[in-house]
């Protein structure tokens, strides 16, 4: 029998763990198609921040498995170590009811939190200055990791286990045969494969426009993060998604913090092609400002450590229901998509290409992830969706309390 082929199209970071999960169960052939270098669109924008309290049972079962991954792939990949400091989530008195009642959910599915008053907070951390009806819903297991780590140990192992990586390889088309997707076009010729897994983030749209025009619901928002300059003491806080003040920081190499603020009345950006390169996005001055003023008024020790000029600048992808989407696509035989995963794509990468390749390989996976399947959206609210424009802010799937 003749030896498989996998394509992976797109080297973020859940193209990368999709074609490492499937060099590791020893799959065949596994290349990895990018247009650029590894991981320089979204994955090296990111915070790479990660907590395992989500609001739907899907998503709890897939972070829970994701951080078990980053702590195993912390012994895997040379150069590599997943920051365990815990992730505060703050909620205010009318965000927090609804998180309230997903607590017998977590209880239900063994997933380790804690409830915390405003008291409570500032004594585990009093370098953090919150005020009011705030309650933090503390993930002990949550954390980050630093992409300019994580990406190219993630790469190196690939191509340790035998992944054929091919830089500057745009996809341009797709092959299909007797109905099924076998393989793609690029700028370099025709690739076959068994499987085509499309992992390309926001240009998932234009990609798979190649195929007749199929369309996936997603949204593209722009998003922006800061780094201080080091501070005159590391301090011990843990991640916070400070939710009411529109904003999260954590602390990042070199003794510094990094912060990132919405931008909520920014309207959704349109990839203008699949060759689109997120070097061209720009923050507007103000934001920088606002990160500055958002971070001292809760963290005032960092007064005396001025936001460094580097900014990261990249593009969170929602789908209309704001959950993932991950699968095969029944009416494209051959093809598996990952993509929309809100502002939490570097979080959910470990087990989105564990998933992805178990797919690919077994055409089943360990947790049940039908609630992402790409086939759960109508021909006509995905029409609706992806006609309409609307700005960050007004997309019901943001507002401050889907983060990461």
């Amino acid at each position: 029998m003749s030896e498989r082929t996998a394509i992976v199209v797109g080297g973020g970071v859940v193209g990368l763990s999709t074609a490492y999960h499937l060099a590791r169960r020893d799959f065949g052939r596994v290349l990895l198609l990018e247009k650029g270098r590894p991981g320089d669109g979204a994955s090296s924008r990111a915070a790479g921040i990660i907590t395992g309290l989500m609001w739907s049972e899907t998503g709890v079962q897939a972070r829970k498995a994701s951080l078990g991954r980053f702590r195993e792939l912390s012994l895997e990949l040379d150069g590599y170590r997943f920051r365990d400091v815990g992730c505060l989530n703050l909620f205010d008195a009318v965000s927090w009811p609804e998180r309230e009642k997903l607590l017998p959910l977590y209880d239900r599915l063994k997933v380790e939190y804690e409830v915390l008053d405003l008291a409570q907070m500032k004594h585990r951390w009093p370098e953090l200055a919150f005020s009011g009806e705030i309650r933090g819903l503390y993930d002990p297991l949550g954390g980050y990791s630093e992409p300019d780590e994580y990406i190219p140990a993630l790469a190196r192992k690939c191509v340790q286990l035998g992944v054929e990586i091919r830089q500057g390889c745009q996809v341009t088309g797709f092959l299909e045969d007797a109905g099924r997707v076998a393989g793609v076009e690029t700028t370099a010729g025709k690739v076959e494969g068994d499987a085509v897994v499309c992992a390309t983030h926001v240009w998932t749209r234009k990609v798979m426009e190649r195929l007749g025009g199929w369309q996936l619901p997603v949204k593209a928002f722009v998003h922006q993060r800061y780094l201080t300059e080091p501070l005159a003491a590391e301090m011990k806080i843990p991640v916070v998604n400070a939710n009411p003040y529109g904003c999260y920081f954590r602390p990042a190499t070199g003794g510094r913090l990094l912060v990132g603020v919405e931008s909520v009345e920014r309207e959704e950006f349109r990839p203008p092609s699949a060759g689109f390169d997120m070097l061209e996005l720009r923050a507007p001055d103000e934001l920088r400002d606002r990160a500055r003023r958002d971070l001292l008024r809760l963290v005032p020790a960092a007064s005396g450590a001025p936001l460094t000029r580097e900014e990261k600048v990249g593009l969170l992808a929602f789908s209309l229901d704001g959950e993932p989407i991950l699968g095969r696509i029944d009416a494209l035989p051959g093809l598996f998509v990952g993509t929309a995963f809100h502002s939490g794509g570097f979080a959910y990468n470990p087990v989105a290409g564990m998933l992805l390749a178990e797919l690919v390989a077994d055409g089943v996976t360990s947790i049940d992830v039908s609630a992402f399947s790409p086939d759960r959206f109508e021909a006509g609210e995905v029409a609706d969706f992806t006609a309409s424009s609307v700005t960050q802010g007004e997309y019901a799937g943001i507002g401050g309390r889907r983060r990461h």
